[in-house]
């Protein structure tokens, strides 16, 4: 590679925001330089929307600020084309930005196209003042006795529905799920998360389906009808079609197809990173979470200035090693993993999974602040055992 590679990283979620900083870092002294695009100038934690929509103040993060110092380039806009051909970006329709490597990771966001009314009457936490709006209402609704229903019994509907129960005192919230919830879990994480559910006086609708959310109301496959003064929905997910509509071979959900290094099969000058990537491993796909999220943004990075600087690369490897779920602002808890996600013998609870917790949530930021200095490892797998890699 040349001086002056040009290196573009579409998304400043945690996963680009991630890769933006590492590669500054890992390519400096080449002349490449680094360049985050994003709709936005504000960092959004997603891991801690939940809080928001239950009336908690969270500090304000802006990217111009994260970046600073580390010779990233901040342009505020959004991504409407891929041109993979002419190795072009377009920029809100109209400029272009160019680039010799493209690291493509805008992520995921809440799907509400699936099921009627969903777009029209729920809210989401994809956006932070979407989740402020819900909060207010929440506020209302609680006030006056009132019912919110959470539709979804993932990680993120149970953060959600006990954050509110909690927050909210004269709530009733009812979490709806086609599973049981912490169905992941081993047993004992799995009771201890129901009995915090009933301590809470969560109502549980569980093996139903949504068929419709009204003004007022859900309507759920079996016919029933449940109160729903707010609806909050957190089932499902989708991704920008921004790679499939330039061509990029993506899967049936519209993540882009990797190769073992992260690079798309159809254009490898195009790396994929977090949610927007199809990654596989010896036990299966990964799943969009910030836990495997971080550590392909590392590999990425890494792989990319390995590339510039001429050098050759390994294939990417990952393990899971825990489910960290909080219980509100009072209780948590955390079951340990195997490399293949299935639960083991091991959980933590209560204060110390607070705790734990609350360092999950906040060590990407650490992690941003800390990469400007180092280079920071995040913890990744090998042959299915979680280990730290050393840096490139």
């Amino acid at each position: 590679m040349t001086n002056g590679h040009r290196i573009v990283v579409l998304g400043a979620g945690y996963t680009g925001m991630f890769a933006a900083i590492r590669l500054a870092r890992r390519t400096r002294g080449t002349g490449a330089s680094v360049t985050l695009l994003n709709p936005s100038g504000r960092f959004v934690e997603r891991l801690r929307m939940h809080q928001i929509a239950a009336g908690q103040e969270l500090a304000h993060h802006r990217i111009p600020d994260l970046v600073a110092g580390t010779g990233v380039t901040f342009v505020q806009g959004t991504a409407t084309a891929i041109d993979p051909d002419d190795r072009s970006v377009t920029v809100d329709g109209a400029r272009s930005l160019g680039y010799d490597t493209l690291v493509y990771a805008l992520g995921s966001a809440t799907d509400t196209g699936q099921v009627p009314g969903v777009e029209a009457h729920a809210f989401t936490l994809d956006d932070p003042e979407v989740a402020g709006r819900f909060a207010a209402r929440t506020a209302e609704v609680a006030a006056a006795g009132g019912e919110v229903t959470v539709c979804g019994g993932g990680l993120t509907g149970i953060e959600a529905a006990t954050e509110l129960a909690e927050a909210r005192p004269g709530l009733r919230v009812t979490l709806v799920s086609t599973e049981e919830p912490g169905s992941m879990m081993g047993p004992g994480a799995r009771a201890y998360l129901h009995r915090a559910l009933n301590r809470l006086g969560i109502v549980l609708e569980t093996g139903v389906r949504v068929a419709r959310v009204l003004s007022g109301a859900v309507e759920l496959a079996d016919g029933r009808i449940l109160r729903s003064d707010a609806c909050l929905w957190t089932a499902g997910t989708k991704v920008s079609p921004l790679a499939a509509d330039a061509g990029i071979a993506t899967d049936d959900r519209g993540l882009i197809l990797t190769d073992a290094t992260l690079r798309s099969v159809s254009h490898p000058r195009i790396h994929a990173v977090g949610d927007a990537a199809a990654v596989r491993m010896d036990f299966g796909p990964l799943h969009g979470s910030c836990q495997s999220g971080l550590p392909t943004a590392q590999y990425t990075a890494d792989t990319i200035a390995r590339i510039v600087r001429g050098r050759s690369v390994k294939p990417f490897r990952f393990g899971y090693f825990h489910q960290p779920v909080s219980l509100g602002r009072k209780d948590a808890v955390i079951q340990f993993t195997r490399a293949d996600f299935t639960p083991v013998r091991l959980r933590l609870t209560g204060r110390g999974a607070v705790l734990y917790k609350e360092l999950v949530s906040g060590s990407p930021l650490m992690t941003y602040r800390s990469s400007k200095r180092l280079n920071v490892t995040t913890l990744v797998s090998r042959r299915g055992r979680a280990v730290r890699r050393p840096a490139a």
